[in-house]
């Protein structure tokens, strides 16, 4: 068993940075993410078309480098949280929880007892192949899991107090994307409406001690949220970092081609 890179930093009065490897079934590439020094890496498996055996490889490549494998599933439902669990996952950020007792339900199949009703199972990464006592394992993975839900429907945003409220739930994630969708304002993140949901979502979040998390594309784009009081922030990824990189070096081959063109005239 290993305690939470994110939570350890949380708890110091740190900010977890997280980013995400979720381009293609990479081991190398989360195992490289994790090794610069990042507290997670972020695997989306609602996006992508990633299975459990492909993501128990690349959770494996992040642990093995001593940073947080935190996981987007596909849905909330017991089978598709816990064995991303039990597969060796620190963190998990749940999808479009819609209310409180949506949040009660994703807490159900995440913890233990007393807490919750998650599968018991030991044959598994998470309690270290049965070589963990089994009452210490379920107590340590109910203390050194985090659940965080996203709150990116307007549904969530009017029922964010009572979503925050519940045991369990470590932190709330503001999902800027799908919720500018919901208010019927695609892409507008500057719209009042959007500035004043992400100050309600905060709020809630500090008023009942939990974590305040959200993604952004760059360092800069995260300073706002921090401002927010902010305590876990996903940055960039691989796909990003492929395009930026990528583009610059065709800009630099553009131009020393039109050098060497130059030069031959």
């Amino acid at each position: 068993m290993r305690k939470s890179k994110v939570l350890s930093k949380i708890r110091s009065g740190g900010v977890a940075w997280l980013t995400n490897a979720s381009g293609g079934p990479s081991p190398m590439i989360c195992g490289i993410a994790a090794g610069i020094g990042f507290d997670g890496v972020w695997i989306d498996m609602e996006h992508r078309d990633l299975s459990y055996r492909e993501v128990a490889s690349m959770i494996m490549a992040i642990r093995e480098r001593g940073a947080d494998a935190v996981i987007r599933p596909r849905r909330s439902g017991p089978d598709a949280v816990y064995r991303l669990l039990e597969i060796g996952a620190a963190g998990l950020v749940v999808p479009h929880c819609m209310n409180a007792e949506h949040a009660r339900e994703i807490v159900r199949n995440t913890r233990f007892a007393p807490i919750g009703q998650r599968g018991m199972e030991t044959v598994c990464l998470d309690a270290d192949y049965m070589m963990a006592d089994a009452k210490e394992y379920f107590e340590f993975a109910n203390r050194e899991t985090f659940v965080v839900v996203q709150i990116e429907d307007r549904e969530a945003v009017e029922d964010v107090e009572a979503i925050a409220a519940v045991e369990g739930v470590d932190g709330l994630f503001f999902g800027p994307g799908d919720l500018a969708q919901s208010y019927g304002i695609p892409l507008q993140f500057d719209h009042p409406t959007m500035r004043e949901a992400v100050e309600r979502v905060a709020g809630a979040a500090n008023k009942h001690g939990k974590i305040f998390s959200s993604t952004v594309g760059t360092p800069e784009a995260a300073r706002p949220y921090l401002e927010l009081g902010a305590r876990l922030i996903n940055v960039g990824g691989d796909v990003i970092i492929l395009h930026q990189g990528w583009t610059a070096i065709k800009s630099e081959l553009d131009e020393l081609t039109k050098t060497i063109g130059s030069d031959d005239s």
